[in-house]
């Protein structure tokens, strides 16, 4: 079930916008942005549809996110230049239940020419559910 109007007004009163989306981000999301300093915050709203037998948000969803998200900073840091994931490790802390907003800022750890290292903390309400990390090559460098 996707967020009702009152969870959408909240959101966008908090300044979360819709992230642009084709192809399997737009099957998987919608996936939420929003100005937070000088970078960004990424997120989305626990659907019905993201959870797994067991009722919490299946482990492939999150680490979907995970790779959008980081992968969106990356590209930030790198003058949106096209780049790919190399390898992503995550390690699943706490569970997300149906309605939560699952958020991530990212950080540039280092960059070289060829590729860019990240991380990441997922939070629900500031506890932590996921941490990611990864590698991503960017394209034609």
């Amino acid at each position: 079930m996707p967020p009702d109007d009152a969870t959408t007004t909240d959101l966008a009163a908090a300044g979360w916008k819709p992230m642009p989306a084709s192809d399997y981000p737009a099957l998987v999301g919608p996936f939420l942005a929003r100005r937070d300093g000088d970078g960004w915050r990424y997120g989305f709203v626990a659907e019905q549809r993201h959870l797994n037998l067991g009722g919490v948000v299946h482990g492939g969803m999150l680490m979907s996110f995970a790779d959008d998200a980081l992968g969106a900073t990356v590209w930030q840091s790198v003058g949106r230049k096209p780049c790919t994931t190399v390898q992503l490790s995550t390690q699943f802390v706490s569970p997300v239940r149906l309605g939560e907003l699952v958020e991530v800022r990212a950080e540039i750890l280092r960059a070289t020419r060829t590729v860019v290292f990240v991380r990441g903390v997922l939070e629900v309400g500031g506890r932590p559910v996921v941490h990611a990390d990864g590698v991503w090559k960017i394209l034609g460098a």
